[in-house]
């Protein structure tokens, strides 16, 4: 197993974001994670990432304890965050952006061909490589936040809801960016208020409510779930 999530707990002063959480994710795998609201699917990754403390429990990755550590450590290991909003460097250049994800690696020449590339991947990002990051649409700095984390060269990445405040049209670009950068070898853990995308695109998922794991499954037999139809997908 790539990722072990076990039993992790988080609190933000008196009140419990996370409860026992457990979450595993394989090899050349998308797992969705999808819930209302708070229900603590953010800090889940946030947790993940080193971004937030546990109280309890243990996160593994490739076998090893990674619970607590910082951040860049985290990533020197080999997992990529691409936040919620984006959070993009509104004042870098687009390439200025890209590069940032790239500050830990040591490799100069093949950094240089993984920006050949992310450009490959993302023309537009191309197109717009020496204006500001604030000049961008909303797409294309979803884009330039997924590029940035690619830049890391990770084993695992990170996706916090990458089709928020998108147009359908561009959504279903970044479906597409998805399926690819897990068919080339990088497993995605996928955070997304939109259930039917996540579960269409994930190989497996789990449905948190109130800081809990409340049903876990193939996606497929969730998308035909009863209570997951009537309360994420509308149906």
């Amino acid at each position: 197993m790539l990722l072990e999530v076990e039993n992790i707990a988080v609190s933000f002063g008196k009140v419990a974001a996370l409860r026992g959480i457990s979450i595993n994710v394989g090899k050349q795998s998308i797992v969705a994670i999808i819930g209302a609201n708070g229900a603590g699917k953010s800090t889940t990754l946030r947790a993940i990432s080193g971004l937030e403390k546990l109280q309890e429990g243990e996160i593994r990755f490739e076998g090893e304890a990674i619970s607590n550590l910082p951040p860049d450590r985290i990533v020197g290991r080999g997992i990529a965050h691409v936040p919620e909003g984006r959070r993009v460097f509104p004042d870098l250049t687009v390439e200025e952006n890209l590069r940032t994800g790239a500050f830990l690696r040591t490799d100069a020449e093949q950094t240089e061909a993984d920006l050949r590339s992310v450009f490959e991947s993302f023309p537009r990002l191309l197109e717009r490589i020496g204006e500001n990051a604030k000049t961008l649409s909303g797409g294309e700095q979803q884009m330039l936040a997924i590029g940035r984390a690619l830049m890391a060269k990770p084993r695992l990445l990170l996706m916090d809801e990458p089709s928020m405040g998108l147009a359908p049209v561009v959504v279903d670009e970044i479906a597409v960016i998805i399926r690819k950068i897990c068919a080339e070898g990088v497993p995605v853990v996928l955070v997304e208020q939109n259930a039917q995308m996540a579960l269409r695109l994930a190989d497996y998922a789990y449905v948190l409510e109130t800081g809990t794991v409340a049903l876990e499954g193939n996606a497929d037999s969730l998308l035909d779930n009863d209570h997951v139809r009537a309360a994420y997908l509308g149906v």
